[in-house]
């Protein structure tokens, strides 16, 4: 029988639609689940709550808490519940506010996560990059600024750097340990500059990560994303996240191996999204390890890694002596 001393400890940083899909895969294993959140979030429900409130956006930790919970799926359904109706909650997701007023009954939106997670019985712990609002910068190449995660992939042109305000924001102590603590750290999948970068770009994580004798992966993106990387190819996300670390640090990415035009015909995302390359000549110049595995599925209309598969990778990498330092 596996104990919880026994149990590999796994670190995801991400937010948003890839990271929910990996932690998915990965709580139906005997390992130690830690999803490190973006909260540089600002529109929408989540938007609307910073500015009403005053708190962290609660969108991409939702997201995450509802992928990792394990209740009835009603409960889920509910938590994930968004308001139609035309009054003051159309479009606020019943879960975002959950959060806001637990925070507002706790006086933390950090104790009101695991609060929250306790409820929704999670499988693993959430935590928010930061235990306040942030907000997301972007120089466009250009010279533009943008102010805003939500208002940078409308500029649809290339992005030279993101950074925070306030620049010396502090990750909470948990975090860091989890970090110092990880056998493996997992990095993405998701949007590179607003979903991935605003979680590392926060000091003390970044140098946790930096200092981690932990296994580093970056899951590389199935399509490139318009307004954010478009035509970007494998090596020029990985040198994204090398130019804002500061140095490398990746041991190994894993890529998807398969075609998946076919998949983006039939969700009819052909005009949106475009294939990363597999530029594999300059990627081996900058990662010790790359991976290819066939990782993605058309779902919704929607094309995106398989949970199942990525997770049963991860856990067969992780368990490997051979990989591990």
């Amino acid at each position: 029988m596996t104990t919880s001393n026994d149990r590999k400890k796994i670190v995801v940083f991400g937010g948003g639609t890839g990271l929910s899909t990996l932690l998915r895969g990965l709580k139906n294993y005997p390992v130690d689940l830690t999803a490190v959140v973006t909260v540089a979030d600002d529109g929408g429900s989540s938007g609307r709550l910073l500015d009403q409130y005053d708190i962290p956006p609660p969108g991409d930790v939702r997201k995450v808490m509802a992928a990792l919970s394990d209740v009835e799926p009603l409960i889920e359904q509910l938590f994930q519940y968004r308001f139609t109706t035309q009054d003051d909650l159309h479009g606020h997701s019943l879960g975002n506010l959950m959060l806001a007023a637990m925070t507002d009954i706790t006086g933390d939106f950090a104790s009101a996560v695991k609060k929250m997670g306790q409820v929704l019985n999670i499988k693993g712990k959430v935590l928010p990059a930061a235990n306040q609002r942030i907000t997301l910068h972007a120089e466009l190449d250009d010279g533009t600024i943008v102010t805003g995660e939500s208002k940078i992939p409308m500029y649809a042109r290339k992005i030279s750097q993101v950074y925070l305000s306030p620049s010396d924001v502090e990750p909470l102590p948990e975090t860091l340990n989890a970090i110092q603590q990880a056998d493996l750290i997992i990095i993405g999948p998701g949007s590179l500059y607003t979903s991935i970068l605003p979680s590392l770009l926060v000091q003390g994580i970044r140098n946790a990560v930096l200092k981690s004798d932990a296994r580093k992966v970056y899951v590389g993106n199935l399509t490139t994303q318009r307004g954010e990387t478009f035509r970007y190819t494998a090596s020029e996300h990985v040198g994204a996240l090398y130019d804002h670390v500061g140095e490398p640090f990746l041991d190994a990415v894993l890529l998807n191996s398969s075609d998946i035009m076919p998949l983006l015909s039939a969700a009819g995302q052909t005009v949106t999204s475009w294939p990363v390359e597999r530029d594999l000549e300059e990627l081996q110049k900058m990662v010790p390890q790359i991976w290819q595995e066939d990782i993605a599925l058309a779902e919704n209309e929607r094309v995106l890694h398989d949970a199942e598969k990525v997770a049963e990778w991860f856990v067969n990498y992780i368990t490997d002596e051979s990989n591990n330092k």
